[in-house]
């Protein structure tokens, strides 16, 4: 049987498309990354700009996975549709995905589970060219043991109705939820970090009404996984919270990028 494969968008831009200086990228910032204590993760919050703004960032958050839970499976990875506008949740008709590391089989069974929700639904346009679910792919693929995943694009629509799928993926005591999103967008270095402070208190206080709507571009999905951890009692920790002016950027116009882990 035809295996249908979702191929790499963003190699080459986002992160390397040569394997070798791939590989060397993603293990070098995860042998850098110095996450705190924090109980193994259910659900992880990621950023997902290029590797040289947010990759230090996300790493920390893989790092911490990859000491704590290295078998989890299957992974739901979930973030916003930049380029297609779309209603509800879509999902790739994919049975993998491709990165310059490989392939990464998608999970049937959860698959099948998501699509059990009435907005969630089979659309590829919106994750042929999306970049915020494929620069988890190659850190996934570092640090997990044998990853299976599940891929949903966040439209227009409400956080309540991302809040289902998750807590469904949830429901499997050895899966992974992986939000995707960066932070505030194009501010000065002060009033992002204003403006992100105010951010991580709400999602360390499991408050999705506060978020604002500038709070960070996946900030539906964030919403949604407050909502779903609250149900659940899952507690967020903070492991990083920067901007790009602290990676690789000027402190004129900076993006903000965090990482919480939640379990």
């Amino acid at each position: 049987m035809h295996q249908r494969i979702r191929p790499a968008a963003v190699a080459g831009t986002f992160y390397p498309a040569d394997p070798a200086r791939l590989r060397d990228r993603v293990h070098g910032l995860l042998l850098t990354a110095d996450p705190p204590p924090a109980p193994p993760p259910r659900a992880l919050i990621v950023p997902h700009a290029g590797y040289p703004y947010s990759g230090p960032v996300a790493a920390t958050a893989y790092a911490h996975l990859r000491t704590t839970r290295p078998t989890a499976s299957p992974v739901l990875v979930i973030g916003p549709a930049h380029y297609v506008l779309f209603a509800g949740l879509a999902m790739p008709a994919a049975d993998a995905v491709a990165s310059p590391l490989g392939t990464i089989p998608l999970d049937e069974p959860l698959r099948q589970r998501l699509l059990g929700f009435p907005a969630v639904a089979e659309l590829d346009d919106p994750h042929r060219p999306e970049h915020s679910l494929e620069v988890q792919f190659p850190f996934l693929q570092a640090v997990l043991e044998d990853p299976r995943l599940a891929l949903l694009a966040v439209g227009r629509t409400a956080p309540e109705t991302v809040a289902g799928p998750i807590s469904a993926a949830l429901a499997d005591p050895a899966a992974l939820v992986v939000v995707s999103s960066d932070l505030s967008h194009y501010h000065d270095a002060a009033t992002a970090a204003r403006l992100d402070a105010a951010t991580a208190e709400a999602i360390e206080e499991l408050r999705p009404e506060r978020l604002g709507p500038d709070a960070a571009c996946g900030g539906t999905a964030i919403a949604g996984l407050l909502l779903a951890a609250a149900d659940l009692g899952l507690r967020p920790v903070r492991l990083d919270l920067r901007t790009s002016a602290d990676t690789a950027g000027s402190p004129d116009r900076v993006v903000g990028y965090g990482a919480w882990t939640f379990g």
